[in-house]
């Protein structure tokens, strides 16, 4: 896996990029291909999402789940006639392919991870940047293979309606977009309120916990793995700790996974993403708080080195005007 810069020289260009135009992110997203007659039946009873229904082209969340009912992958599906792609966070597709391996008995399908050539491209004007890679984007809801084989697919933010895609190119051509390092992308995604699996996310995770049950879990389908907690919590449960957003009140970043306090003294979380935000005009961060904290309560966050004030928040934090 390779690691991403943290800018390309003007991290506020970039940011600028994301927010107003669009940008290029390199490495953040990885592809595991099912493919097979059996495909579909396959996975539908693995993963969260009912995918029979989906039509050929659709694009929908999705959530893989250790047989405890945690979290294994966040995910996208792509629907195809005889395939389906499954997209990821960065690292996970191996994770996600051998998960899927422990259970090929007797299917006639295949798993392929992709090599880490995907791309996404995230804006308002994003669509625009992936047209000239002979894959246009005639229906922002659907994906494609362009005749050289290019894949072009919406990867909608859960929370805001920015919009992105991803790319796996043929050959080393990229979108006609600005590269965006980490600094500028981290900020996005945290004010999206878009976690990424190994990083905010992990397989002690509750799907509730992060809020990513809605629109990625079908209630009415058969079983899956994992089905049993999320279904018993959806109906009668609850979550000991959400992932919130945070806002640091002064100009100061403090290192990732220092401690969040609550006013009684009590240790409440720790922080898992951080960046600067532009149009909030101070540093975010991603958390999983304790229930006992709820959004617009203030926080210390503590460190070896010093503390700093910050509020929590429901997510997304801020607003993102776009066209589409």
């Amino acid at each position: 896996m390779t690691a991403r810069p943290p800018s390309y020289g003007d991290v506020t260009g970039e940011y600028l990029a994301l927010r107003s135009e669009a940008g290029i992110v390199h490495g953040a997203h990885e592809v595991v291909w099912v493919r097979g007659p059996d495909t579909v039946e396959f996975l539908d009873g693995l993963l969260s999402q009912a995918i029979a229904p989906i039509p050929v082209g659709g694009v929908e969340r999705t959530l893989l789940l250790s047989p405890q009912g945690k979290l294994r992958a966040t995910a996208w599906l792509l629907r195809g006639e005889d395939e389906v792609g499954i997209v990821v966070d960065i690292g996970r597709a191996g994770i996600v392919a051998g998960d899927l391996a422990r259970f090929k008995i007797r299917v006639d399908a295949t798993i392929e991870a992709e090599p880490n050539t995907v791309l996404d491209v995230v804006g308002p004007a994003a669509a625009a940047a992936v047209a000239g890679l002979g894959a246009p984007v005639t229906d922002p809801s659907l994906w494609g293979r362009s005749p050289d084989g290019t894949v072009v697919a919406p990867l909608p933010f859960g929370r805001v309606a920015l919009p992105r895609f991803i790319v796996v190119p043929v050959g080393d051509t990229d979108p006609d977009a600005r590269p965006v390092g980490s600094l500028a992308h981290d900020a996005i995604r945290i004010e999206a309120g878009e976690p990424v699996m190994g990083i905010d996310l992990d397989e002690a995770t509750i799907p509730q916990e992060a809020d990513v049950v809605e629109g990625a879990v079908d209630f009415t389908k058969g079983c899956y793995l994992g089905q049993e907690l999320v279904a018993r919590i959806d109906s009668r449960g609850r979550v000991n700790r959400h992932l919130r957003g945070l806002t640091l009140t002064t100009n100061v970043l403090p290192p990732l996974g220092a401690t969040l306090v609550a006013s009684d003294g009590a240790e409440v979380g720790t922080i898992t993403s951080l960046g600067e935000s532009l149009e909030l005009r101070a540093p975010v961060a991603l958390a999983m708080v304790r229930r006992e904290v709820s959004p617009g309560d203030t926080v210390t966050i503590r460190w070896e080195q010093g503390t700093a004030p910050a509020v929590v928040h429901d997510l997304p934090l801020g607003e993102f005007a776009v066209e589409g």
